[in-house]
C-alpha cells in the first residue's frame, strides 16, 4: 500500500534551533523531538543554495539552482519543471500545499534601492538577468509568473490553476512575520482582522526602537499565519481523508524569519539578558574578506535593506533571539496539530513525514545576523527529519543535500523520475559509494560594501574542510574541519596551506562538473 506523505517546511530555521539538537538553548519543541525520535536524523545536511527560492526550487526538483534556473530570489521556477509533487500526482497522489511555497516571486521590489537606480548609476552591480519565460518554454507575458504576486493577492482573491508545480490545492501566505499576503490575506480579514492596524513593527506596542525587525504582534495568535497554516492544513487532511487515493501534504511556515515577531501569547518570558552567546560572537573578522570586515565594522546599525546580513550589539541578538525561541515554539505547537490530523486522515495505509527548512540564520554565530554573502555552517546547514517505512531510526552522518528530498520521496512512493534529477535517494544502501563532498551555490544580483555585485559564491564541504570561493576575487575561505568546526581560521592565504588550496579547488571543479546541466537527451548520433 502507498503512504501517505506530509513534508513540513520551517522558513530560514538553524538546524540547532530545536530543543532536541540545543541542549544551551531555552527552547522547548516537543512536537518536533517527537518527529526526531521516530525518524532517520540527517545531521551533516545542507542547503543546495542558503537562499529561500532557489533552495525551495531544488527541494522540489532536485536540481541545483545552476540547473534548474532559479538560481536567485526573484527568479521564478520555470513553469514546467518536474517536481516530486508532479510525478506524485500523475501516479494517483492527491497532492495540497500550505503557506510560504516561494516558488515564484512575491513582486517585491529590492529593499533599500531602486533597479532603475542601479542601471542608472551602477549598472555593474545587477546582473542582466535573462527573463525567465525564455527557458520556460510557455511564450510571452509574464501572466504565468504572478500566481504568488503579494499585491496582486491584497487587491482580490486569486484563485490558483490546477497542477500548480503538482499541487492539487493551495492555501498561500505570501511574505513573512505576522502580514503576510496571499490567501492568508483574505483569510484574516474574513475573521475581522485589519492588518493595515495590528501588524508590523509600526502598530507594536513592544519593539525595539533601533531595529525594526523585532516587536510583539499585535495580531493574536488565533489570527497569525502559523493558525492559518494549521486550519488550512488540517481541513485539506480531512478532505483527503475521505478519498481512496494517498495524499501527498506540503506545510510550509512562513516563520520563524525574520522580523521575529511572535504574539504576546508566544513571547517566552526569559530575561534576553540571560540567554547565551554563540562562542564566535566576538570574532575579529581580521581573516575574514572584505566584505565581511566591512559589516563587523559597522556593528549596531542595521542595514537599509532589512534582508542583508549584518552585525548587531549583544541586545539587539538577544532581544531577537529571544522573540525567535517565541516564534518557533508557536511553530512547534502548529506541527504537532498537524501532525495529528495526518495521522487521523492516514487510517491503514505508512505515513511519512519530512521535516527540514529552507536555509538556516546566522543567529550571531561570528557576530552575525541573517543570511546572504556568507556559508558559515549556520546558514547552511539545516534540519532534515524523515520518518516513515524503508528508513531505520536513528541518526545518519552522510552529507546529504536538499535536492536529495526530491528522489528520496519519489523512492519511498513508487513515483516515476526524471532526466536530470541530480540528488541522490536517502533510503536503504546504494552500490554506488555515497558522495564525499557537497556543492553549495549563491548568486545574488546586487553587491555591498566591500564586495561589488553581481556576486557569486561557490562552496565545496567535506568531511575535513570547507573552501568558499568568490568570482572575480582573488581572496577566499578555507577551514580545516577537522580542528576548526566553528571556521574561526581562514587559511586561505596562508603559504603552508597552499597545496590545501590547490587540491580543494581541484575537488571543487570535479564536483561542479558533476553537476553541470546534462541537457537535452539527444536523439540519434549526428
Amino acid at each position: 500500500m502507498r503512504p501517505n506523505v506530509l513534508v513540513i517546511v520551517a522558513d530560514q530555521l538553524r538546524a540547532d534551533h530545536l530543543g532536541h539538537a540545543n541542549k544551551d538553548l531555552p527552547i522547548s519543541t516537543p512536537n518536533i523531538d517527537a518527529i526526531a525520535l521516530e525518524s532517520r536524523r540527517f545531521t551533516r545536511a545542507y542547503v543546495a543554495n542558503p537562499t529561500c527560492m532557489p533552495n525551495r526550487a531544488t527541494i522540489a526538483t532536485g536540481r541545483w539552482p545552476s540547473v534548474h534556473g532559479t538560481r536567485t530570489n526573484g527568479v521564478t521556477l520555470d513553469w514546467q519543471a518536474e517536481t516530486f509533487m508532479r510525478s506524485m500526482r500523475r501516479t494517483g497522489y492527491k497532492t495540497s500545499a500550505i503557506g510560504k511555497l516561494h516558488f515564484q516571486t512575491m513582486g517585491w521590489p529590492y529593499e533599500g534601492f531602486q533597479l532603475a537606480d542601479i542601471e542608472a548609476n551602477a549598472p555593474e552591480v545587477l546582473n542582466d538577468l535573462p527573463d525567465a519565460r525564455f527557458y520556460s518554454g510557455v511564450g510571452e507575458g509574464d501572466e504565468w509568473q504572478q500566481w504568488e504576486n503579494s499585491q496582486r493577492h491584497r487587491e482580490g482573491y486569486v484563485d490558483l490553476p490546477a497542477d500548480y508545480y503538482g499541487f492539487d490545492s493551495v492555501d498561500l501566505a505570501v511574505g513573512h512575520g505576522d502580514r503576510p499576503s496571499g490567501h492568508y490575506w483574505h483569510w484574516a480579514k474574513a475573521r475581522g482582522a485589519n492588518l493595515e492596524e495590528l501588524a508590523g513593527w509600526q502598530n507594536s506596542k513592544s519593539r525595539r526602537a533601533d531595529w525594526d525587525q523585532v516587536y510583539v504582534s499585535q495580531v493574536p495568535a488565533e489570527l497569525h499565519p502559523s493558525s492559518f497554516v494549521v486550519e488550512r492544513a488540517t481541513a485539506r487532511l480531512k478532505d483527503a481523508a475521505s478519498s481512496d487515493d494517498p495524499f501527498l501534504c506540503f506545510v510550509s511556515f512562513p516563520d520563524p524569519h525574520h522580523p521575529f515577531a511572535p504574539p504576546a501569547e508566544f513571547m517566552p518570558d526569559l530575561d534576553p539578558a540571560t540567554l547565551p552567546l554563540p562562542e564566535t560572537f566576538f570574532a575579529s573578522h581580521s581573516e575574514s574578506p572584505p566584505h565581511l570586515q566591512e559589516i563587523a565594522a559597522h556593528r549596531g546599525t542595521p542595514p537599509e535593506d532589512p534582508t542583508m546580513t549584518w552585525a548587531p550589539t549583544v541586545e539587539q541578538f538577544q532581544d531577537a533571539l529571544r522573540a525567535q525561541i517565541g516564534q518557533i515554539q508557536f511553530v512547534d505547537q502548529a506541527v504537532g496539530k498537524i501532525v495529528s490530523a495526518a495521522r487521523e486522515a492516514t487510517k491503514d495505509r505508512p505515513l511519512i513525514i519530512v521535516f527540514t527548512t529552507d536555509h538556516g540564520d546566522l543567529f550571531g554565530d561570528h557576530g552575525l545576523m541573517l543570511k546572504h554573502f556568507v556559508h558559515y555552517e549556520a546558514v547552511t546547514r539545516v534540519p532534515l527529519l524523515i520518518s516513515g517505512p524503508m528508513l531505520d531510526v536513528g541518526l545518519d552522518d552522510r552529507l546529504v543535500s536538499s535536492a536529495d528530498i526530491a528522489p528520496t520521496l519519489l523512492e519511498l512512493t513508487g513515483s516515476r523520475g526524471w532526466r536530470g534529477i541530480q540528488g541522490r535517494s536517502l533510503v536503504g544502501k546504494s552500490k554506488k559509494p555515497w558522495r564525499d563532498a557537497l556543492i553549495v551555490e549563491e548568486d545574488q544580483p546586487f553587491g555591498l560594501e566591500g564586495m561589488s555585485g553581481p556576486v557569486r559564491l561557490r562552496t565545496l564541504i567535506t568531511p575535513d574542510y570547507r573552501l568558499t570561493a568568490y568570482a572575480g576575487q582573488k581572496y577566499g575561505e578555507l577551514y580545516d574541519r577537522s580542528s576548526d568546526v566553528e571556521d574561526t581560521k581562514n587559511l586561505f592565504g596562508t603559504e603552508a596551506h597552499k597545496q590545501e588550496r590547490g587540491e580543494a579547488f581541484e575537488k571543487l571543479a570535479r564536483e561542479m562538473m558533476a553537476i553541470a546541466d546534462e541537457g537535452r537527451k539527444p536523439m540519434a548520433s549526428a
